[in-house]
């Protein structure tokens, strides 16, 4: 004949099983893709860096996420900077960027 469990017991299964249901859910959700920022990632910009400090650049149009386009350098050292889209040397940097 099977045993009825004792209260005590009851709340320790149920505990149990809640910190499964929570462990399997943050498992699932650390291993969901990445989803992009819906804001804009360049607070500050720069007017202008050295050409040959920079690696990369990428121009992010303007969309849902941001209503500017952005324009983030990543440089050599590994850094990104953001740079003002509007300045006469950025604007310069990216046909560099384009004509590479």
């Amino acid at each position: 004949m099977a045993r009825a469990a004792t209260p005590a017991a009851a709340r320790l299964l149920r505990a149990a099983m809640l910190l499964l249901l929570l462990v399997a859910n943050g498992q699932r959700a650390a291993g969901a893709p990445v989803v992009t920022e819906l804001r804009c990632q360049c607070l500050q910009t720069l007017q202008g860096i050295h050409f040959k400090n920079i690696q990369s650049v990428k121009v992010t149009p303007p969309g849902p996420h941001c209503g500017q386009t952005e324009v983030i350098a990543t440089l050599k050292t590994g850094q990104e900077v953001c740079l003002n889209p509007e300045a006469p040397m950025v604007k310069k940097i990216i046909n560099k960027m384009l004509n590479k």
